[in-house]
């Protein structure tokens, strides 16, 4: 990097906001609202630089970066419900019915699935709405396969409803 070319952003450092503000509009040739003293800082550090090393915007890319901004379709705020807390946002949509997104991979709603693990029989009673172990109501078939072993188990291949994945 250019001597000068440090010096000067070294100089940079020991300014004040006012005396950042006049130096960004001398460099940049226009006026800034900010007065966030790092932000002015190194945008004109980097302004410096590039008048050094040749690394600004072509003529060719600022108009086109305008005409970009120009059609750009921006939104004012967020979709709708986007800024509601997960409470309402829970009470506002509607819960889908029982058994509508079941996973495809469980068997109907009653079925009993049966394991073997270290000499003893688990056996699971698949819910409308999740699975029962031992008089316990679970979520999930792998809540109950780290109930069982004591260590984390996808519980569809657990109970042998799925295939480990090769590849």
């Amino acid at each position: 990097m250019d001597i000068a070319l440090v010096r000067a952003i070294e100089e940079l450092r020991g300014l004040s906001v006012p005396a950042l503000k006049a130096k960004y509009r001398e460099v940049l040739g226009e006026e800034t609202k900010s007065s966030h003293k790092q932000y002015l800082f190194r945008r004109i550090a980097w302004q410096l630089q590039a008048q050094v090393e040749g690394g600004g915007l072509t003529e060719r890319a600022r108009i086109r970066a305008a005409q970009i901004a120009d059609d750009a379709d921006l939104r004012s705020g967020g979709p709708k419900g986007f800024w509601s807390w997960p409470d309402q946002a829970r009470t506002a949509a509607p819960r889908p019915s029982p058994g509508t997104h079941r996973d495809g991979r469980l068997p109907q709603p009653g079925t009993l699935l049966t394991r073997r693990h270290q000499g003893r029989e688990v056996v699971v009673k698949v819910l409308d709405e999740g699975f029962e172990y031992q008089s316990q109501h679970y979520r999930s078939l792998s809540a109950i396969a780290l109930e069982v072993t004591g260590t984390r188990w996808n519980g569809l291949l657990f109970f042998g409803l799925t295939e480990r994945r090769r590849g």
